[in-house]
């Protein structure tokens, strides 16, 4: 087919979808139907088809088709779309907020300026943290059930910088590291940056299919995993003792690393054993204090096998050099005079008061979530198409995600994720009532 006329059926097609000749939700003939009707090789129709969803104008879904994509919703939706407009309700992205943290900051802010450490701060700290805040975290960490020492702690700015220093030290481009099929949106976006190629793994209605990792280990040569074993993001699973103990087996058996994600495994109680406990050799555990205090105050930290520590130093030094002194400070202040735990047990109220009124809104639609989740997935039936969904509810003032942020594989279901605690209580039932009239007029 001459070049010329092959970019003249894509400017076609691209020109009948912009302009709304071509709806969001419409099947497009199959790659066999398209090359019969236009005379073309059927690599050719692939071609078409490819170049326009490179464009963001169309969607393939296996086994359904080729589908017009919505174009007015933001791309990226739920990663790097997450400022929203006034007025709008973001159920689109997390950062959960209780009444009087401000006064909370106001009191530690004067307390800190009047500490004879003052001075300190103004200096470069060691690239993981001073020694005795090192110890801070150490300490906050046996109360999660995990053991590690001070010297196996590096502070790092927030837990997303916690991936990227040990992704960074820990891997190289090219390597293969296997995830959940849906997974944490930070996550994708780092590995897509370093140049990681990552494999999903299939999931079950209770979490992980591990025989699906075991016969990927078997097939590919997968460097590491990262996994959300407390409190998964977005499905909100909680790995029981089982299946953290079968994971870790494969994990020895295939020497992988694993990158354990604990951001939100504060508010599960009486979780099962972080998986660092039970593999310590070969765990990296991330997490902050984002979700459990406040998304501005940028501290997190990494823990690890004493041997991984020194490259994780240097990953430090070459992005931020050091977490800056003042907010660690702040937060280690908190570690150790109870506030941190007081506002976890505040927090964990809010969020299963938050999933109450949820299952009480949205009752009849089908939900995965913990009850003590900021966050819950809605799986959409048959008919419905999420990109179509999301732009209803925007246009209804409330801001959602699509699943197609959180997807590692080809296959993309059509589902929307709903972050709970980001708005008041009033606002949030407002937009849930919102939520379950569009979601439920395609059930």
């Amino acid at each position: 087919m001459p070049r010329l006329r092959y970019k003249s059926l894509v400017d076609t097609f691209a020109a009948d979808i912009r302009s709304g000749q071509l709806p969001p939700g419409t099947r497009l003939p199959t790659h066999r139907q398209l090359a019969a009707e236009h005379g073309l090789a059927l690599v050719t129709a692939s071609r078409v088809y490819a170049e326009l969803e490179a464009m963001g104008l169309v969607s393939g879904e296996t086994g359904r088709g080729t589908f017009v994509r919505e174009t007015s919703l933001p791309p990226g939706q739920g990663v790097s779309q997450h400022v929203v407009a006034v007025g709008m309700a973001d159920l689109n992205f997390n950062y959960p907020s209780l009444p009087g943290q401000a006064d909370l900051l106001r009191t530690a802010l004067r307390q800190l300026a009047l500490s004879g450490d003052l001075e300190s701060h103004l200096r470069y700290q060691p690239h993981a943290g001073r020694l005795h805040e090192r110890a801070s975290i150490a300490n906050h960490l046996a109360s999660r059930g995990l053991s590690v020492q001070a010297e196996q702690v590096l502070i790092v700015s927030g837990a997303q910088h916690g991936l990227t220093v040990a992704m960074m030290a820990l891997l190289k481009p090219g390597d293969v590291i296997a995830a959940d099929a849906l997974t944490y949106t930070g996550f994708k976006v780092l590995a897509e940056s370093l140049h990681l190629e990552i494999v999903p793994i299939p999931a079950t209605e209770t979490g992980p299919d591990l025989d699906a990792l075991q016969a990927l280990c078997r097939r590919r040569s997968v460097r590491a995993v990262y996994t959300m074993p407390t409190l998964h993001n977005p499905l909100g699973w909680v790995m029981d003792v089982q299946w953290r103990n079968q994971f870790v087996s494969i994990a020895r058996q295939h020497d992988l690393l694993i990158i354990e994600d604990a951001a939100y495994a504060f508010l599960v109680e009486d979780a099962p054993a972080p998986v660092a406990e039970l593999a310590p050799e070969r765990t990296v555990y991330v997490s902050g204090f984002s979700k459990n205090v406040a998304t501005g105050l940028r501290v997190g930290f990494v823990a690890a096998p004493v041997e991984k520590v020194p490259a994780l130093e240097r990953a430090i030094r070459a992005t931020t050099w050091n977490t800056p002194g003042v907010m660690t400070a702040i937060a280690c202040a908190w570690l150790d005079d109870g506030t941190v735990s007081q506002l976890e047990a505040q927090k964990r109220a809010d969020a299963q008061a938050r999933q109450a009124m949820a299952a009480e809104l949205l009752k009849g639609l089908r939900c995965m979530t913990h009850p003590f989740s900021y966050f819950l997935w809605l799986p959409l039936g048959e008919d419905a198409r999420a990109d179509q969904i999301a732009v209803e509810l925007m246009h209804e003032q409330v801001a959602v995600s699509t699943a197609e942020p959180f997807a590692t594989s080809v296959h993309v279901p059509h589902a929307i994720r709903l972050a709970l605690g980001s708005v008041d209580m009033d606002s949030l039932r407002q937009a849930l009532i919102k939520v379950r009239r569009v979601v439920g007029a395609y059930s």
